[in-house]
């Protein structure tokens, strides 16, 4: 079934305890993306400069994500630096530049507009709904969001949120938006303006998932090896979605082990820098973690 994801596309600098990498391939598209084409086709809606290398196109096109939604415009690529520290909780943003980020609106090839299964990676509100009225009858939307658009556009972020069917958020994030004292009210509170679920990301802690069914708790993956956090929420979501997309079912125990999925993505982009990690998996590769996840938890039988 058809999964687009329209998000950022650009060159990070990263510095982690463990090391640094310069101009490495990122943005949320990017990493939704190759976590997601494990599962399903992916269709990739971004902007970039023309000084974009053609080497991270080369390894674009090396994975299952149709490319025609990703726009080549003059200008310069997006750019973010970040360093991580001590625990690797959260990452220090020493600069960003928006570059063609910034002045170039999501636009979607007509080819697109059938998309079933929609990512809104985290951006601009405004973005977001453009690509929602671009599309014609999606099955199942979900949309990110982050800090800033919480606290300078709350009430354009407030119209995605009863726009779309499920949320995904960090659980600051959540806390933030919902003003409630905890997960559980904070997830609540977002389904009730509007989308089925919410998708709360406890990092290491695990995940969250609010939906009609009730509340479903899954821990993080017990993982030693953290390289660079950079991309890990993106990872998550694109393995969750990916899985959703590829079975084509929104029923309670896909969407459980959906979450699971969108765990072990996680794990394996968290293990070196940029997309790295996400890159050359095999379904073996995946099933396997998926099992040794599972074997963790003593919570699922498949």
């Amino acid at each position: 079934m058809t999964l687009l994801v329209a998000g950022s596309v650009g060159l990070d600098t990263v510095e982690t305890p463990h090391g640094s990498t310069e101009e490495e391939l990122g943005g949320s598209a990017v990493y939704f993306a190759f976590a997601a084409a494990h599962f399903s086709p992916v269709r990739l809606v971004a902007v970039v400069g023309r000084d974009f290398p053609p080497g991270c196109l080369e390894r674009l096109g090396r994975q299952p994500i149709d490319l025609a939604g990703l726009r080549q415009v003059e200008g310069a690529t997006f750019r973010w630096h970040g360093v991580y520290e001590g625990r690797m909780a959260q990452a220090r943003t020493l600069d960003v530049q928006m570059n063609v980020l910034g002045t170039c609106p999501p636009d979607l090839p007509a080819g697109y507009a059938d998309s079933r299964y929609v990512f809104l990676a985290n951006g601009p509100p405004a973005g977001q709904m453009q690509v929602l009225a671009q599309l014609e009858e999606p099955t199942f939307v979900m949309a990110d969001t982050m800090n800033y658009y919480i606290e300078n556009e709350r009430d354009a972020l407030l119209e995605i949120v009863g726009r779309v069917d499920a949320m995904i958020m960090n659980d600051a994030e959540a806390l933030q938006l919902s003003g409630r004292p905890n997960l559980l009210a904070a997830a609540r509170w977002v389904c009730r303006r509007g989308p089925a679920y919410c998708v709360i990301k406890k990092g290491e802690h695990g995940a969250l998932l609010r939906g009609p069914e009730g509340a479903f708790v899954l821990p993080g993956f017990p993982h030693e090896g953290v390289v660079d956090p950079t991309g890990a929420g993106d990872a998550f979501a694109g393995g969750l979605m990916g899985h959703l997309a590829g079975r084509d079912d929104l029923a309670p125990q896909t969407m459980k082990f959906a979450l699971a999925y969108g765990t072990v993505a996680a794990s394996f982009a968290i293990e070196q820098f940029g997309p790295k990690g996400l890159e050359d998996l095999t379904a073996r590769d995946v099933e396997a973690r998926l099992a040794e996840f599972i074997g963790s938890t003593h919570l699922f039988t498949q």
